[in-house]
């Protein structure tokens, strides 16, 4: 039996305070809205019951908001794509900023089992005052629990049209990828944090947030193996190698309550459910 799930979230602004109204198809759901920080931010967490995708499965996961309206989306665990047979499974999340909306896209990894086939698309369109940071981590077998990822493949696909686009399929199989010094060298997690602005940054503000970031790196356990920099005008990328995801996830949260205070002068304040 497959699974076909969908959830569409909307955020608004109502009386200065950040609302979402959201509808599902199928074993997708929003939790209750928390406000830990005010009215202004709405965090949310996207849960899907099954606990992972199979072959033929999908997600639909849609996503938009306007006004000054800003939405934190993150997930209690992991996504699972688990062994396939035929068909691929598949998420697609499209996210639609208007306005001067903002979010903060966070979930946790994917994590792509031995033998998977599996998709995991993410689009992005703002509008030119609009804001996003984002993040987007995950982990190739469970290299902790001696189940390494040696058959399958994991096709990603980031996009915001127009303006960039990484996009790559990585076949277990490929032993130049997956342990070359050009491809992940023997990492078994990738991870990218991204700052996106619907137009070009200031100069001052997009140099800071580089050198914020890579003080950051130069001080983790991992800076031999990440780097920060800016495809263009209106992305900022922070891109990191590891052997396990803990590693990444800690680096990946610095810099994204750095960027938070300095692009967007908000305090440290990590989702609940993070901490339980």
């Amino acid at each position: 039996m497959t699974w076909h799930a969908q959830l569409n979230m909307d955020y608004r602004t109502l009386q200065q305070r950040t609302v979402v109204r959201h509808s599902h198809k199928g074993p997708l759901r929003l939790l209750q809205s928390l406000y830990p920080e005010g009215d202004a931010i709405c965090h949310n967490v996207l849960v899907h019951p099954p606990g992972g995708l199979v072959g033929g499965d999908t997600l639909a996961i849609d996503i938009s908001a306007s006004g000054s309206a800003h939405g934190l989306v993150t997930t209690p665990g992991a996504t699972r794509f688990y062994r396939c047979a035929a068909e691929p499974a598949i998420q697609r999340s499209h996210i639609s900023l208007a306005d001067q909306a903002r979010l903060e896209w966070l979930p946790l990894e994917a994590i792509a089992y031995n033998q998977c086939q599996a998709e995991n698309h993410l689009i992005l369109k703002l509008s030119r005052q609009a804001e996003l940071i984002g993040w987007d981590i995950t982990a190739f077998g469970l290299p902790a629990a001696s189940l390494p990822f040696e058959q399958g493949s994991f096709l990603q696909h980031i996009e915001v049209p127009g303006v960039w686009l990484e996009r790559g399929r990585l076949d277990a199989a490929d032993t130049r990828l997956m342990d070359g010094p050009t491809g992940l060298a023997g990492q078994r997690c990738m991870a990218s944090l991204f700052f996106v602005s619907g137009a070009a940054l200031d100069r001052n503000r997009r140099e800071a947030g580089l050198a914020l970031a890579r003080d950051i790196v130069a001080n983790h356990a991992l800076d031999a193996t990440a780097g920060v920099t800016c495809p263009n005008s209106q992305v900022m990328v922070l891109r990191v190698l590891s052997p396990l995801v803990e590693p990444a996830v800690h680096l990946l949260r610095q810099v994204w309550l750095g960027w938070r205070a300095h692009f967007w002068q908000l305090p440290a304040v990590s989702p609940r459910i993070w901490s339980t």
